[in-house]
């Protein structure tokens, strides 16, 4: 178990965030790279894609993360990325569809192809916003929807899990318990909290069966209302219909 301190957690991700610029200093967009004028900008638009270093106005950083038909939208988020990632812990992006939509423009550009410093860069920004977003009592974006955006930019909930369930503090506890407020409705209906781009049924049991098993004692060492406490306990509980996965907490025979 870990009590990180929030000044140490602020240091590493200041370092994730200047390691990233490095790393992306001088991307472009790709000379022929191009767009709908009418639905995403003007050519003036496009060409401050093709000039490197320097920061787009918050509206047209929104409209390019945003967009889903790059020719290459490996080269776009790259050529934006150190803004983006600066924006993102700052809690300055907004999404209509939440942060699922921002881990789906990461997903698309698949960066976990990207050249090994790249890709470790973009790595470490993620993981160090994720430990700051969990040390912090008031994050710029709740911790419930980091996690979806880190999920969804990896495929995963596995290691952005790991971390929250070694992070044990009162702030971290807290921020489980606003977690688990806002999925408990979906989760016991079966449902992932999101629209997974993919493995959603995975997720959904892996992350079911993570709060089962971790979530009781954290909560009730907040005191959080026996209310919260049923759900994690519902979540547990038997599921008797033939061909579903049953979940249940530790120890549990069905």
């Amino acid at each position: 178990m870990m009590n990180l301190d929030r000044p140490r957690a602020r240091l590493r991700l200041d370092t994730a965030l200047d390691d990233l610029a490095s790393a992306f200093r001088g991307m472009l967009a790709r000379p022929d790279e191009h767009n709908c004028e009418c639905h995403w900008g003007s050519a003036e638009d496009l060409a401050q894609l093709k000039v490197a270093d320097t920061e787009l106005d918050p509206d047209l950083l929104q409209r390019t993360w945003q967009a889903v038909d790059w020719s290459d939208h490996s080269s776009v988020l790259r050529r934006i990325l150190p803004q983006f990632a600066t924006a993102l812990a700052s809690g300055l992006i907004k999404s209509h569809f939440r942060m699922e939509e921002v881990g789906r423009s990461f997903a698309r550009g698949r960066w976990q192809q990207w050249p090994a410093e790249q890709a470790a860069a973009l790595n470490e920004f993620l993981q160090a916003w994720w430990v700051h977003t969990l040390t912090d009592p008031d994050p710029g974006v709740p911790a419930y929807e980091v996690l979806v955006l880190c999920a969804e930019a990896s495929g995963t909930v596995s290691p952005w899990l790991r971390t929250w369930e070694v992070l044990t503090d009162p702030v971290a506890d807290q921020h489980l318990a606003e977690a688990v407020g806002h999925w408990g409705d979906d989760l016991l209906g079966d449902r992932l909290p999101w629209h997974a781009r993919e493995d959603e049924e995975e997720m959904r049991v892996e992350l079911t069966v993570w709060l089962v098993h971790h979530a009781p004692a954290r909560l009730r060492g907040l005191g959080v209302s026996e209310e919260l406490l049923h759900r994690v306990r519902l979540l547990g509980a038997p599921v008797l219909i033939a061909g579903r996965t049953c979940i249940g907490p530790p120890g549990h025979r069905y």
